[in-house]
């Protein structure tokens, strides 16, 4: 038996987890060990009682290896342990690290400067325009960005990485062949084949079950530099993911909502405790200039401060044809629409895509002006 191979038998052990088995690795030297001592060795190990030491002995009775791994060959899936080179930086140094991961997709050195964007379900246009612009201008950056690939707000952010071109990673409830909710399977399977990951330490065939997402969220905290919360309420799992961030020593960012909206109450109180009101990614990336590649922190833009300009964005004719009618001062959309003679649907994505390469800013009432970094 490979060391692997007993990583992925003990994470199919019910009651063992991470914590355990750090103790009796600590203990007997590698995993291979730990299901090969007897139960008087096991229940030397603090933490491990009888009932676990039994667990442990018996692991032939209640989990077929040979079938988990030949479900694992067979979908194509790696399974990745906490010693492989690998295995995610940041994840490594949290307390309780998953001791396995299957990976659909890639993981790359670049995750190591990742941040989660995530928030409810239940979300407003305003919430889903935020983590998709948020996640766009995070991933054009060079950040990973990783979320759950639940409804709502991850799903907004996985797309706005996508759309920007960029790495994201989806972490999940549930086993690999699995995909939660079932709505989502077409955006899974863009993530993997846009260069991203989706990735869950439970074994194939297990549910979504509630008791899984806290576990989850462990890893989307830990996995991360920070975690931005956009929408949530009182009791979003958005609000576990900032606490776990918190208690892992991330940093903890919130997008500040409407004052009467129950769905931004939650985010509120985030930053009436002390996370950081995030409006737009400068709020972010300042946290981590340090960290951030040269590409992250030349400005994208003239005018931005800084050493050195990037190259002008390329924008495509329909961009090119309503960017021309959009000027330093505002305009409402309906002048847009019948100026540019597009349709209503063409400039409204146009002018979602615009706002994410920060060249045109939204006011209230559908009213447009171009950024001011980069003059008429």
């Amino acid at each position: 038996m490979t060391s692997r191979e007993a990583y992925i038998a003990l994470n199919m052990v019910d009651g063992v987890g991470p914590i355990r088995v750090r103790a009796l690795r600590d203990r007997f030297g590698e995993a291979q060990a730990i299901l090969a001592a007897s139960k008087t060795e096991l229940m030397q190990v603090e933490g491990v009682g009888e009932e676990v030491a039994r667990s442990i002995m018996g692991w032939r009775e209640k989990v077929d290896l040979d079938a988990e791994l030949q479900r694992v060959e067979k979908a194509g899936v790696r399974v990745v342990c906490r010693d492989d080179a690998e295995y995610p930086k940041n994840l490594r140094e949290i307390y309780d690290p998953p001791l396995v991961l299957y990976v659909k997709g890639k993981l790359t050195e670049r995750d190591a400067l990742a941040i989660a964007v995530v928030g409810s379900r239940r979300t407003t246009l305003y919430g889903q325009d935020m983590a998709r612009k948020l996640a766009f201008q995070l991933a054009r950056v060079g950040v990973t960005v990783v979320s759950g690939l639940a409804r709502g707000i991850d799903t907004a952010a996985h797309n706005g990485a996508l759309q920007a071109k960029g790495r994201t990673v989806a972490v999940i409830g549930c086993g690999i062949d699995i995909v939660y909710p079932t709505e989502n399977k077409k955006l899974a399977d863009e993530i993997v084949e846009k260069g991203g990951a989706v990735v869950t330490e439970f074994p194939f065939g297990v549910q979504p079950d509630r008791q899984n997402f806290p576990m989850r969220n462990r890893i989307i905290s830990g996995w991360s530099l920070g975690v931005v919360v956009v929408e949530a309420n009182l009791k979003s799992g958005a609000l576990i993911t900032a606490n776990q961030a918190g208690e892992q020593g991330r940093q903890v960012f919130a997008v500040p909502g409407r004052a009467d909206s129950i769905l931004s109450k939650g985010a509120n109180k985030l930053i009436k405790d002390g996370a950081k009101l995030t409006e737009d990614v400068e709020d972010i990336l300042s946290e981590f200039e340090y960290l951030l590649p040269k590409m992250a922190t030349e400005p994208a833009e003239p005018g931005l401060g800084g050493g050195g300009t990037k190259p002008a964005l390329q924008l495509s004719e329909t961009e090119e044809k309503v960017m021309a009618q959009v000027g330093n001062e505002e305009v409402a959309i309906d002048e847009i629409i019948r100026a540019s003679g597009l349709t209503t649907a063409c400039v409204s994505a146009t002018l979602l895509a615009l706002e994410m390469k920060r060249l045109v800013r939204q006011l209230p009432g559908k009213q447009y002006v171009r950024n001011a970094a980069f003059g008429s």
